[in-house]
């Protein structure tokens, strides 16, 4: 807070959103901006020195929404056996920017970031988030019906779809930028609502901040529906999200997510 206190351009006031704070503004006058922060997103593996954590940032003109995200950035807080550290940012219309610093040497090189361009999930990595107990059995369920709806005929067990758990959102966006994932979703609110459950660890505003990144660099995320996502920049508000890593595969499953979230989350899909 300091640090941006003293960086921030005064004559640009920003109104500071990240969980455990007030909202702080820093500058002179009414806030222009809106700048919605997670210090730290997958603190729990990094604590353990499992995976990578991420810092994220999202700049919206003052009184907008996550879809509002007009600059983007998030950094990676690497393990202690890692040797580089990127970072991904990305101006609305601008394309994606990575840059990848040797944590040796501070040396500081691009890189070039390609989602897949597989139209298919068979072979690949795609899953839907389901980290904890609660939900668990009827996100998992929501998934096989999704799978069962794209391969119509042919059994599970013939099926080779792999699933990473990956507890960081952040991190889940990453792995669709780096090429490794192709579709990845997570809809634990909607589970959370079909089962009653009102205090449950959700994704927030603040996990997803930087959805612009995929945006940028083709990839498609949207709400559940397949509407653009949105929420209130804001510390509260529950998140539920599915990203494609290019447009021919987001169109390829959307009848069968939309099958599948009729059947397992009935009465919550949004009124027009």
């Amino acid at each position: 807070m300091r640090w941006l206190d003293h960086r921030w351009p005064p004559r640009e006031p920003v109104e500071l959103v990240a969980e455990g704070l007030d909202a702080v503004r820093i500058g002179r006058g009414e806030p222009r901006w809106t700048l919605i922060v997670d210090p730290i997103d997958g603190t729990r593996g990094l604590m353990y020195d499992k995976r990578p954590a991420w810092v994220l940032s999202g700049l919206a003109p003052h009184g907008g929404s996550l879809r509002d995200i007009a600059v983007a950035v998030m950094t990676e807080l690497p393990t202690t056996k890692q040797w580089a550290s990127d970072q991904l940012s990305a101006v609305r219309g601008r394309g994606l920017v990575v840059n990848r610093t040797d944590v040796r040497s501070s040396s500081v090189a691009p890189v070039v970031l390609r989602p897949s361009t597989a139209t298919t999930v068979e072979h690949g990595w795609a899953s839907f988030s389901r980290f904890f107990p609660a939900g668990k059995v009827v996100l998992a369920a929501f998934e096989e019906t999704v799978w069962s709806e794209l391969h119509v005929g042919r059994p599970l067990a013939s099926l080779s779809i792999f699933d990473d758990q990956y507890l960081s959102t952040a991190g889940q966006y990453y792995e669709l930028l780096a090429g490794h994932d192709r579709l990845l979703g997570d809809l634990r609110p909607l589970a959370f609502a079909a089962l009653g459950i009102d205090d449950a660890l959700a994704c927030h505003p603040y996990d997803c901040c930087t959805a612009l990144l995929l945006e940028e660099a083709g990839a498609v995320v949207t709400d559940p529906w397949g509407a653009p996502l949105d929420a209130p920049l804001d510390t509260t508000s529950a998140v539920a999200w599915v990203a494609c890593a290019n447009l021919e595969l987001a169109r390829r499953v959307r009848p069968a997510i939309d099958l599948a979230l009729d059947r397992h989350f009935p009465g919550q899909r949004p009124s027009l």
